[in-house]
């Protein structure tokens, strides 16, 4: 007999009463902590009190004094601003916590007092980076939690890793189309290991749910979807313990749809909205008392709990650099023979190739994809990889958010679409960089020069979010987010590399056309970097991705009149601007940037750190209207302000040469 089938054994009627018990504790923890903070949601903590003494107490597999143990039993709290009574049972159960292993500390009860405090561990939402490592992901923005427990699930199921992942769902969250992208994920990849538990209460922030969301409609939508679905009364122990036992044992994701009551225990809140706002003085006092009444008239008996521990301890993998093999060879590996000969291939076939590079010398590395893996060239992947590729239809707000949860599992997911796409899933990406998600997002046919399929597939204000980030650093050191531009294949392949070895989020920009190879197949690229393709004395011209190559063409141009320009290859953000300022200040004291995307990029990078100097000169070029389509990239660039006679008339006029 396993040590789970023994502990559900124990789970006898006669237990009620200590459930009941531990839940009215927990209450008036979450009661207590929120008043000593002056904000939080004691009413929705106190609508899965029952749950959460069902799952941490007795059902999960895991030591609370080691959450970093990859094998344990994980749960995932959707309903993010239920926390409170989470840190009650965690701390309660004496939790590690603490942003690494190494600086592990024990919760205790009176820690709960510093509950959203600046220099506690407790957030007012789940937020493991900041040191709950109980938790996976953060979370508190709704109806993301069930996409990290299917990324959960994915991971485990890689690693051969026999473990549960519980998701707690809010009834007013599961109107956020993202939670049916996850159910009907769960089930296209046969998560069975996944069970959801929707705390069903009625009420949301301002009003009551729509029967959109009751519990018999959340009910029929999870059968519906082909999920095994068990209606229970949320805060009766034996119901919960029954259906959690049927959930093991079902081939089938489980969906547990519990009713419960949003204040329960509390008569004097009940049916009231004291959503966010807690209770102090005479009210926190009333509130304790009906808490001991609700359990006098439960017959609730404190008792201990013996929490079962997962079977075996599973370690995360330490970071370390993921170097690709030669680019030559990587392509001939891909089938690119005839693209290596012809010396033209565009950067999202290259970052096929890497991809496949990657996945040949490191098993950590995945990949996601929304449905379009025939055009981000991910299919490459797929096919040398399968089992570690993982189709999320079109989905974009799920995938980025399984990617998240994959990362939390130890992979190194690269998440792709077309960078237009992505703009969905903005929200999931913030969440991501919140939880300081190792994922790696790729956007393709970024940018005007896809051309004929016009304005609704081109991304143009990817550059300008992506950048907003990677000044800001993460708390670790490192950016909030690594943006790469590659011009070339070989920048590409270099990129994925980089990517793929730095810790933390990044975002690579590729093209749909093919361009000619810009650099040696031995090229080496580095972090925070730039490169010069020309050198000149009369202008210095700084472009990135595919518009390199038109800042190439318009220096040619110019140095058929005698105006010899400085280009560069502007390929990642942060970037040390320093290069290009210093060749700037040695040909005519200006810069002009090239770009094919809204403003707030290479522009606003290089403005800004040309401020600081004070003598240097900034002209920026970038998308000035909305664009369309047309037949070729030449007429998109024209039209909306960055095609070849414009960019010559302005670099003429800035080298005061008509």
């Amino acid at each position: 007999m396993t040590t789970a089938q023994a502990n559900r054994e124990t789970k006898t009627v006669s237990q009620t009463s200590a459930v009941h018990a531990k839940a009215i504790e927990l209450g008036k923890h979450a009661l207590r902590m929120t008043d000593a903070s002056g904000s939080g949601h004691q009413s929705t903590a106190l609508s899965i009190a029952h749950i959460v003494v069902e799952l941490m107490y007795r059902e999960m597999r895991y030591d609370p004094g080691n959450p970093w143990n990859g094998a344990s039993d994980r749960l995932v709290l959707s309903i993010g601003h239920a926390v409170p009574i989470v840190y009650a049972a965690y701390a309660d159960l004496g939790g590690a916590v603490g942003k690494t292993e190494a600086e592990k500390t024990l919760l205790k009860v009176e820690d709960l007092q510093t509950l959203r405090e600046l220099g506690s561990v407790l957030d007012g939402h789940p937020n493991p980076a900041e040191g709950v490592p109980f938790f996976d992901a953060a979370t508190g923005s709704l109806g993301q939690g069930l996409s990290v427990a299917a990324g959960l699930a994915l991971a485990a199921r890689l690693d051969k890793i026999d473990k549960r992942i519980f998701c707690v769902i809010g009834d007013g969250e599961s109107r956020e189309g993202q939670i049916w992208e996850a159910a009907d994920f769960i089930v296209d990849h046969k998560l069975s290991n996944v069970t959801a538990i929707f705390s069903c209460n009625g009420h949301g922030q301002a009003d009551s749910v729509s029967q959109q969301q009751s519990a018999d409609a959340i009910e029929k939508k999870m059968a519906a979807f082909n999920w095994d679905v068990i209606s229970v009364d949320g805060h009766d122990p034996v119901a919960l313990s029954e259906a959690l036992d049927r959930a093991n044992a079902s081939d089938k994701p489980t969906a547990i749809v519990a009713k419960t009551v949003k204040g329960w225990g509390v008569d004097s809140i009940i049916g009231k909205n004291f959503h966010g706002k807690p209770l102090s003085g005479e009210g926190l006092a009333t509130a304790l008392k009906d808490l001991d009444a609700t359990g006098e008239k439960l017959g609730a008996i404190p008792a201990q709990f013996n929490t079962p521990n997962a079977t075996h301890e599973v370690k995360a993998e330490a970071h370390k650099t993921v170097e690709l093999p030669p680019f030559e060879a990587a392509l001939k590996r891909a089938g690119l023979d005839k693209e290596l000969d012809q010396k033209k291939l565009a950067t999202r076939v290259a970052y096929g190739a890497a991809l496949i590079a990657a996945g040949d010398v490191d098993p950590r590395i995945v990949a996601v994809d929304g449905d379009v893996s025939n055009s981000t060239f991910a299919n490459m992947f797929q096919k040398e990889h399968g089992d570690r590729f993982f189709e999320c239809k079109i989905a974009e707000q799920n995938m980025i958010t399984v990617a998240a949860g994959l990362a939390a599992g130890g992979k190194i997911p690269f998440a792709s679409s077309f960078a237009k796409f992505l703009a969905r899933a903005v929200d999931q990406i913030d969440m991501a960089a919140i939880s300081r998600a190792n994922i790696k997002i790729v956007g393709s046919h970024s940018g005007v020069s896809l051309a004929a399929d016009g304005p609704s597939q081109m991304s143009l204000s990817d550059v300008a979010y992506f950048r907003s980030m990677s000044r800001a650093d993460n708390g670790r050191g490192e950016p909030v987010c690594r943006t790469f531009h590659p011009s070339d294949a070989v920048s590409a392949y270099r990129c994925v590399e980089l990517m793929a070895t730095v810790p933390g989020m990044c975002f690579m920009r590729t093209h749909r056309p093919a361009a000619p190879f810009l650099y040696p197949f031995d090229e080496r690229f580095e972090l925070d970097g730039c490169k010069q393709l020309r050198e000149g004395t009369n202008l210095t011209i700084a472009s990135s991705g595919y518009m390199v190559h038109m800042a190439l063409r318009v220096a040619d141009k110019l140095a058929e009149s005698g105006i010899a320009c400085n280009v560069f290859d502007a390929y990642t953000f942060p970037m040390d601007a320093s290069p290009i300022l210093d060749a700037a200040r040695k040909s005519g004291g200006a810069i002009l940037t090239v770009e094919d995307n809204f403003i707030g990029g290479l522009h606003a990078e290089l403005a800004e750190a040309a401020a600081m100097a004070g003598d240097v000169r900034v002209v920026g070029m970038t998308v000035n209207k909305l664009p369309k389509s047309a037949k070729t990239p030449d007429e998109v660039f024209g039209y909306v302000g960055v095609g070849l006679d414009d960019i010559l008339a302005k670099a003429r006029e800035i080298a005061g040469k008509k």
